[in-house]
């Protein structure tokens, strides 16, 4: 490789005996491992907090006089050495499960391309689940060994910060910044000048420069064109996630998909795996076609050559949610390719072509699936809906036989668990349990665990996340920039001891965030009920174009305002990786009612499941396969409608019924003398025993390996060879 990386951690003022906190600070192993976490929050927990949990901003800011403090507390210092020497020891990766399997290799094998990675909540160049899933899989990439490496996007803006007025209308508020602040490398040239790429767009060519973050054993290299020499309109190309503007959005697409596999034959990869996480970076497909015909190759070999060697995990289970370009844009920003891959104006648009019901569009799906030799959807039921609705492009296959397989999603264990539960798995799970995490009859030790000792960590962490609203809501009061009213919203009166649950997502109207207050008579009858009151808490933001899902946030909001709720209904503003934590560790129960099938699969019940939190849910996505009948609820039934009317109806019947009649009263159900309900623990147990294992990304990763990238590995090498004999017998 021609290049190397930056090395801003050496502006540190560091202590010689602690200065590897320095270059610690500069990989993300330390987001899912609490023990490094704890270093930085030892020398000055109040600053930790004020840096929102970034080791890079609190190195830039803390004391000398404290960092001289540690190293004379022998306590410290002794975490310091363990920290290191485990962090050494997995950097090393002599003994990782993909060695055991595959061996060490040579080179990074797998590129992994998606628009957003959401790593931890001082990168906020994420906007929702699919960038946390990115995260997840480049982390469990990491611990698992695999030879991996990540392209997408540093967002100059990242994605925007959400407050809520008195009136319940959610206003975006920009991020600003500072890579300085920032666990993230500049990639440069070996004359120390930034490493950037070429790309070209409509009249003009466009520079992004290269940036690099170290996730534990796996590089991510961000795209960033706020680049010297670009005009001021394309420096902002990739400043915000999702804009709802075409050729904005075109243009970053565009730029994610040819400009990322320019950046890795930059920075010397030769990837034998391409992966698609989503359809917006299909156009690599078109830049690596470009290169091969560029090499005297046909478009036919190209294809064939590029399908053998790409993988595509869609999300999308509507049609709608799809990204499409209007033809006419194709035409505007690739008249000058096509001819360059031997095509004519129509061939090259069958390549995504795509017909709905007001014209044709070029769909980047479409483009992504006749590219992929291997095409999965992200849950059981997801992978049937997609098969049928995409049957159209293998119209001589039933939609049973479409090649389109399912690989459920998992969350990364060791970012989402909480610490205190951590602590209890050590003790009662069998030694090593980290590093055997999809093993189902391991995590049977759950059930051996004292009833006791599960019920006060799960007190313990619902206290944090109470503390946490109430303080959240003190400082919005301090600020005097909200009425009281709002405080109360936000969660002042929430009690720890009463049975809490959680409502945490995007505000897209599919998953009816307001289905439970549609009877609102019989809800305040539930929150207020004598001896077993409940508490309903809500979070989540719709994206700024997104009208309708900021009008359903506003009449949850003005709902949650309404003074009988007695403070009991509360919504939390700006929700992150952070209050995600809080909420999927904290609450009883979590909330999920997507109007199925719309939910391709879904991760923030897996997070709770890990940590015990019992999952009240629609049987769409992940829970239709994990729930058991003992290990949580069910929202409804498990079929479909042709009436949403109708499906709404039953659903919200089902979900007030069994709150009543089984939720409540099981919680509260307690011998003389007990805190806690011995039923309730005894689900709560089951939740864990049965969930952990099956929707951990340890279990995905593994499956995406043996299912998806070794299967094409294999493909690839004899698509290879044979192009190679082809072009000797030539």
């Amino acid at each position: 490789m021609k290049s190397f990386r930056g090395t801003p951690a050496n502006h540190f003022d560091m202590p010689e005996k602690i200065d590897r906190l320095g270059k610690l600070a500069y990989n993300l192993w330390w987001t899912w491992r609490p023990d490094a976490q704890r270093l930085y929050k030892w020398i000055d927990p109040y600053l930790w907090e004020e840096t929102y949990h970034n080791p890079v901003k609190f190195l830039r800011q803390v004391r000398r006089i404290d960092l001289n403090a540690v190293i004379h507390d022998r306590n410290f210092m002794e975490s310091y050495e363990q920290v290191i020497g485990d962090f050494d020891k997995y950097m090393q990766n002599n003994d990782s499960w993909y060695i055991q399997n595959y061996g060490k290799p040579e080179i990074r094998k797998i590129a992994y391309f998606s628009t957003e990675f959401g790593l931890h909540e001082t990168l906020p160049i994420y906007a929702g689940g699919l960038g946390v899933l990115s995260g997840d899989h480049a982390k469990e990439a990491s611990d698992l060994g695999l030879p991996f490496v990540g392209i997408g996007f540093f967002y100059t803006r990242g994605y925007f910060t959400q407050r809520i007025s008195d009136d319940g209308w959610q206003t975006a508020h920009e991020v600003t910044m500072s890579f300085e602040d920032l666990p993230v490398m500049p990639v440069l040239e070996t004359d120390e000048s930034p490493m950037t790429v070429s790309v070209e767009l409509p009249g003009r060519s466009v520079l992004a420069r290269i940036w690099e973050i170290q996730v534990g054993r796996v590089p991510l290299y961000l795209l960033d064109t706020d680049v010297k020499g670009n005009s001021e309109q394309d420096r902002r190309l990739t400043a915000k996630l999702y804009s709802s503007d075409l050729d904005l959005r075109i243009s970053q697409e565009i730029i994610l998909g040819v400009g990322g596999v320019r950046a890795l034959r930059e920075l010397g990869y030769e990837p034998e795996i391409w992966h698609m996480n989503e359809g917006h970076s299909a156009f690599l497909a078109l830049e690596r076609a470009r290169e091969i015909v560029e090499k005297g190759g046909t478009f036919d070999e190209a294809v064939e050559l590029i399908r053998s060697s790409t993988v595509f995990t869609t999300h999308t289970p509507v049609p709608a949610g799809s990204d499409e370009f209007p033809l006419w844009l194709i035409d505007k920003y690739f008249t000058e390719l096509w001819p360059k891959l031997g095509l004519e104006r129509e061939e090259f648009i069958d390549l995504a072509r795509h017909k709905v019901s007001w014209g044709e569009t070029f769909s980047m799906p479409v483009l992504a699936m006749r590219m992929s030799e291997k095409i999965n959807g992200v849950s059981e039921l997801h992978g049937q809906v997609a098969r049928k609705m995409w049957q159209f492009l293998w119209p001589e296959k039933k939609v049973s036989d479409v090649p389109i397989t399912h690989i459920t999603n998992g969350v990364h264990t060791g970012t989402w668990l909480a610490r205190r539960m951590g602590v209890l798995f050590d003790e009662y799970l069998p030694e090593g349990w980290h590093t055997n995490l999809d093993n189902p009859e391991m995590w049977d030790a759950v059930m051996d665990i004292p009833d006791e000792e599960l019920w006060h960590v799960r007190q313990h962490l619902k206290r944090k996340l109470v503390w946490y609203m109430r303080e959240r809501a003190r400082q919005q009061w301090l600020a005097d920039t909200v009425h009281p009213v709002q405080v109360v919203a936000s969660g002042a009166l929430l009690d720890p001891y009463m049975l809490t649950i959680g409502f945490a997502r995007r505000f897209a109207t599919y998953k009816r965030a307001g289905l439970i207050l549609q009877n609102f008579d019989r809800l305040l009858k539930l929150l207020n009920r004598p001896n077993m009151p409940v508490q309903i808490i809500f979070a989540g933001k719709a994206h700024p174009a997104d009208e309708p899902g900021k009008l359903l946030i506003q009449e949850v909001y003005r709902k949650v305002k309404k003074a009988e709720t007695g403070g009991r209904l509360v919504f939390l503003e700006d929700y992150d990786m952070n209050l995600g934590r809080f909420l999927t560790q904290g609450v009883d129960v979590w909330l999920n009612t997507p109007r199925r099938p719309n939910e391709a699969s879904g991760t923030s019940g897996q997070k709770a499941a890990l940590n015990g939190v019992l999952n009240f849910s629609v049987l769409d996505g992940w829970w239709r396969e994990g729930f058991n009948g003992k290990n949580g609820w069910a929202i409804g039934e498990d079929k479909d409608y042709d009436d949403p009317h109708l499906q709404d109806a039953e659903d919200l019947a089902s979900l007030y019924n069994t709150l009543e009649n089984e939720i409540i009263p099981l919680y509260y159900d307690r011998d003389s003398g007990e805190s806690y309900s011995m039923d309730w623990m005894r689900m709560v147990k089951e939740c864990i025993r049965t969930n952990a294992p099956m929707f951990s990304m340890s279990r995905m990763v593994k499956e995406y390996t043996t299912e998806l990238y070794q299967p094409v590995m294999e493909t690839a090498a004899r698509a290879n060879g044979k192009a190679a004999k082809a072009k000797k017998l030539a």
